[in-house]
């Protein structure tokens, strides 16, 4: 049955009542951040994955833990390293001597969100365990395929700093990311409330979880609900294309500057994100500042440049910004 615009708006007011207060209830562990407790529960409400990067020490494992203990969902931390092999991730097989048979050791990819810290550290035959669960949200062990959660999140985290024994993540993968973020240091009055309450040896905050996961299955289902208007559809499809074919976009000189455009994946989790955006606004349909807020973090890992950009220094976020300027918004 079609639902009217006012039906849809009445079924976000129900569903999204909990997002201020789980906003709230991250304030009161998270100093500032508030641009990456959005992106995360873009991708939560949204049903992808999430890639981050930051320097150390900008409360990105903090920041994720407090949102699983607000939903009162499974939480994992997994540290990447040049060692780390699947078994690690996925699991493994047990023998039994005594029975004779094999049992099934479940990894912490098992979970309901999962923090890859360092992904990027991390060998190709890693990545492909991880790349399986992400895409097909199921787990090969042995001959047997277990199927993950229906929430399941994977933020991977990357340090821009020190690249030494590092492995570059495959485009493939990069494409699987829903979002890749970058995020920044603290303001400085946002420093300051940071010294204040965590300078001293014991930090203790009493957090009850807020919603179930069973609340955010519901609130996806509202997301799937909102209006996407077909101007909105085609500004989505014009960005996207404008990557591809900047000459025939009107911007023949981003053609020297980009390699290889954004993927069709781009278009799907622009319009999605959006909506998913749309949502933690308290809205049932979305606006052109929607896909504008998301478009920078579903664009930026989508886009290779070439050896001709990177000589002038050109970065993919300037790149974006450009076409976010250039294309006509509806």
């Amino acid at each position: 049955m079609q639902r009217t615009i006012e039906q849809i708006e009445q079924l976000i007011r129900e569903r999204s009542a909990f997002v201020p207060i789980l906003f709230a209830e991250v304030e009161k562990v998270v100093v500032g951040q508030r641009y990456l407790v959005e992106r995360i529960m873009v991708a939560l409400l949204a049903n992808g994955h999430l890639l981050i990067e930051g320097v150390p020490g900008l409360a990105k494992t903090t920041t994720v833990k407090t949102l699983a203990q607000l939903i009162e969902a499974r939480f994992q931390r997994i540290q990447f390293t040049p060692d780390l092999l699947p078994a690690d991730l996925v699991g493994t097989l047990i023998y039994q001597p005594a029975s004779g048979e094999f049992t099934t050791r479940k990894g912490p990819i098992f979970a309901n969100i999962v923090l890859a810290d360092e992904v990027n550290r991390a060998p190709a035959k890693v990545h492909s365990a991880l790349l399986e669960a992400m895409e097909e949200r199921q787990v090969t062990i042995g001959d047997t395929t277990f199927p993950l959660e229906q929430l399941f999140l994977v933020m991977a985290t990357q340090n821009p700093i020190e690249q030494e024994g590092t492995y570059p993540l495959p485009e493939a993968q990069m494409d699987r990311f829903m979002l890749k973020i970058a995020i920044t240091y603290p303001a400085y009055e946002e420093e300051r409330e940071i010294l204040r309450r965590v300078g001293r040896t014991s930090v203790e905050v009493n957090l009850q979880p807020v919603i179930g996961p069973e609340t955010l299955l519901a609130a996806r289902a509202a997301v799937d609900a909102i209006y996407l208007d077909e101007k909105i559809e085609k500004y989505i499809l014009d960005l996207v294309f404008a990557t591809r074919e900047p000459a025939r976009s009107g911007l023949p000189e981003l053609g020297r500057l980009i390699q290889y455009g954004a993927s069709p994946r781009a278009s799907i989790y622009l319009a999605v994100a959006a909506k998913a955006y749309a949502f933690l606004q308290g809205r049932g349909y979305v606006v052109p500042h929607d896909v504008k807020s998301i478009a920078p973090d579903v664009l930026r890992h989508r886009i290779i440049i070439t050896y001709e950009a990177e000589a002038d220094g050109v970065t993919t976020d300037q790149l974006v910004a450009r076409l976010l300027a250039s294309i006509e918004v509806p």
